[in-house]
């Protein structure tokens, strides 16, 4: 008798240990649980993408200001013009636009 009692105590037990588990694994295909496996891969992407992007930018800064140590040695470079960013020329392209290397 106590024998038949120990199986079903150890039946129950089991039985529902498994129970258990395959809630929990139809949880975790359910369509939510999928999405949220795939949202936390997606946050740990980001946070890694975010981290490496920061690193190159800190790497460009001792980048640029190591040139400018180098090839500056004092001299303030020279100001850009406000209404012409960088080297544009506008009259480059213009149709009727003299042009510089024909002499006109």
């Amino acid at each position: 008798m106590i024998r038949r009692l120990l199986y079903l105590v150890a039946g129950a037990a089991l039985g529902g240990y498994v129970v258990h588990k395959l809630n929990r694994t139809a949880r975790a295909w359910s369509p939510a649980g999928i999405a949220g496996r795939v949202e936390d891969q997606v946050a740990d992407y980001r946070a890694a993408l975010r981290e490496f992007n920061e690193d190159i930018h800190d790497a460009m800064r001792q980048r640029e200001a190591e040139l400018h140590r180098r090839y500056d040695s004092g001299r303030s470079r020279p100001a850009l013009p406000i209404d012409q960013p960088g080297r544009s020329d506008p009259t480059r392209g213009a149709i009727d636009a003299p042009d510089p290397k024909d002499g006109r």
